[in-house]
């Protein structure tokens, strides 16, 4: 394995409980301000309205992070790439960009699918005021290829992406904020995919083939 991927299993796992439990404490702390708000005889309608929002976006992040992160079954496992657009869908949903998702539906494996989900991660990072981000997914059936389009205000590839995608060892230790971008490419290198990277002025190109 590249020497760059030296984190243990125990490491990994614990870097990306991590990455899961800052992408919820948000929507979780606000379905408890919500019931304070009702404790304390506030708006009831206001109160509820926050609850069901952030139930919402908490749902569908932990959604999100099961396929992008957890291990959703056995070792060899395919899943369906309509189940990921369906996470998709309902996580960038509460970010700030629009999401279109083009490609027919299939079933393909494990790792290529968590890959993509990643991926849309990174692109999602590279737009942080938003803008749109398109997915494409080709030849399904024979040699899948995505292709993942992030347009908007001041893109720019996130750096730890960067600098780990240019096979250099990273200079410092990996940690909560990136252990996403290692996760990501130490994907690719077990799903026998190759991230590639092009960036322009109005958007950053990602693709894995």
């Amino acid at each position: 394995m590249d020497d760059k991927f030296s984190l243990s299993a125990s490491e990994l796992a614990a870097l990306l409980c991590s990455r899961v439990c800052h992408d919820i404490i948000s929507p979780v702390g606000a379905i408890n301000n919500g019931l304070e708000l009702l404790d304390e005889g506030g708006a009831d309608e206001d109160a509820m309205q926050l609850i069901r929002a952030s139930a919402v976006n908490a749902s569908a992040r932990l959604q999100y992070a099961r396929l992008a992160f957890g291990a959703a079954g056995s070792a060899g496992m395919q899943i369906d790439t309509g189940d990921a657009q369906n996470v998709a869908t309902a996580y960038i949903r509460n970010e700030k960009p629009e999401l279109e998702w083009i490609g027919a539906r299939a079933l393909l494996p494990k790792n290529k699918v968590k890959l993509l989900l990643n991926l849309l991660l990174i692109a999602n990072g590279a737009i942080p005021r938003g803008g749109k981000i398109t997915v494409q997914l080709e030849d399904l059936e024979t040699a899948p290829k995505f292709t993942l389009v992030a347009g908007g205000p001041m893109v720019r590839v996130p750096p730890k992406f960067l600098e780990l995608h240019s096979g250099a060892k990273p200079e410092e230790p990996i940690d909560a904020h990136a252990v996403q971008p290692y996760y990501t490419l130490l994907l690719a290198q077990e799903a026998g995919m190759t991230v590639g990277i092009h960036a322009g002025a109005d958007e950053i190109r990602l693709t894995a083939s």
